[in-house]
């Protein structure tokens, strides 16, 4: 996972995704890109050796269903926003937003095994 600031083009993000998941899983053989990353992505995929496929939404059906996998990252960015410091942006470093996005994703699974809530 990687927070970047708004200056940085989606293009330049999903480059700098590719290879982060390339360094760490050296044997990735398949991902999926947003159609909003264009060919750089899908060409940079292409030269580390990943099949990188641009998902396309068909127009006859509701965008979060039509796109394959679009769902489970619509539902993980909801449960994430389900805690207070997340629901706006008020991290000046994008380090601080990392870490409050990875103690939301610790604490939701938390949650689900002891039954407990906690305050938001």
């Amino acid at each position: 996972m990687t927070v970047a600031g708004a200056g940085l083009s989606e293009n330049a993000m999903g480059i700098r995704l590719l290879d982060q998941a390339k360094a760490a899983y050296p044997t990735i053989a398949k991902s999926w890109v947003d159609t909003g990353f264009k060919n750089a992505v899908v060409e940079h995929g292409a030269r580390l050796g990943t099949t990188s496929k641009s998902s396309t939404i068909t127009p006859n059906s509701a965008a979060s269903t039509s796109r394959k996998g679009g769902w489970v990252v619509e539902r993980s960015i909801g449960w994430i926003m389900m805690h207070r410091r997340l629901a706006r942006d008020y991290e000046t470093l994008t380090t601080s937003s990392e870490a409050m996005i990875h103690i939301a994703s610790i604490d939701n699974p938390a949650r689900r095994i002891t039954g407990e809530t906690t305050g938001r």
